[in-house]
């Protein structure tokens, strides 16, 4: 299999509905268009959620790095690669690159994946699954950014609660991790998204949260426009962490 094989390939057209004021796509938009071109890309290769469940088994995102020199526009086609980088026995790695309508990379990102059982929700080793083939689709296709960092909020004071509600609720029965980034993103003001743009964007995912439960969101504002984020649920424990870089537009 040649290393352009390894490399799923996915098209896209930045609808009216997908953009925000600026008429440039969201970021909780991109960040579902990544999943799911992860979910298409396990599927062609027999490792998809759907034939997962069959045994008992599903994908999680841990981690989330998102980097970018602009956004797609509204009605602008767009194409997003992704392609595995390393499998180890607990986690994978798989990387994504934002092209635009002339075929420019515009952006690139890094996740890491688990595999549970869904019934113990304890990792699954990933190099006993099918014989260990999912090796056979590691690729070397540069991905020129930083991965994933370590995220430290000292905040104690909240800037905003949100409950979670129907539209927060996946079909896992828990919250949705694109929602949120949502949520993430409304902790600044649009005059913020009138001035500058986002250059990084990270998630640490943690543990689960679900309908009802009462989500903070607890702010470290640092230096050349960057902010940790800590969510945590019913004042305790955390769900997620995040660091978002703004730059000038």
């Amino acid at each position: 299999m040649s290393e352009n094989d390894k490399i799923g390939k996915y098209k896209f057209v930045a609808e009216p509905f997908h953009v925000d004021f600026t008429g440039r796509l969201t970021m909780g938009v991109l960040g579902n268009h990544l999943l799911n071109c992860a979910g298409f890309h396990a599927s062609d290769r027999g490792f998809g959620i759907a034939t997962l469940n069959e045994d008992n088994y599903t994908w999680v995102l841990s981690r989330l790095a998102i980097e970018l020199d602009e956004m797609p526009y509204q009605y602008e086609d767009f194409t997003i690669w992704t392609w595995v980088e390393n499998v180890y026995r607990l986690f994978t790695d798989r990387n994504f690159a934002l092209l635009n309508k002339d075929g420019n990379k515009i952006g690139y990102a890094r996740s890491v994946w688990a595999m549970i059982n869904l019934n113990t929700r304890k990792p699954a080793d990933l190099l006993a699954l099918h014989g260990g083939s999912i090796v056979d689709y590691v690729c070397d296709e540069p991905c020129p950014i930083e991965k994933p960092s370590r995220i430290k909020v000292t905040a104690t004071e909240p800037v905003a609660a949100v409950k979670a509600k129907y539209s927060d609720i996946d079909i896992n029965g828990h919250v949705n991790s694109i929602r949120y980034i949502e949520h993430i993103m409304d902790l600044f003001p649009i005059e913020m998204y009138k001035e500058k743009r986002i250059r990084r964007f990270e998630m640490a995912y943690v543990a689960e949260s679900y309908y009802g439960d009462e989500l903070t969101f607890y702010k470290d504002e640092l230096e050349d426009g960057a902010f940790d984020i800590e969510v945590k649920k019913n004042g305790s424990e955390v769900v997620c962490r995040s660091k978002v870089i703004f730059t000038e537009k």
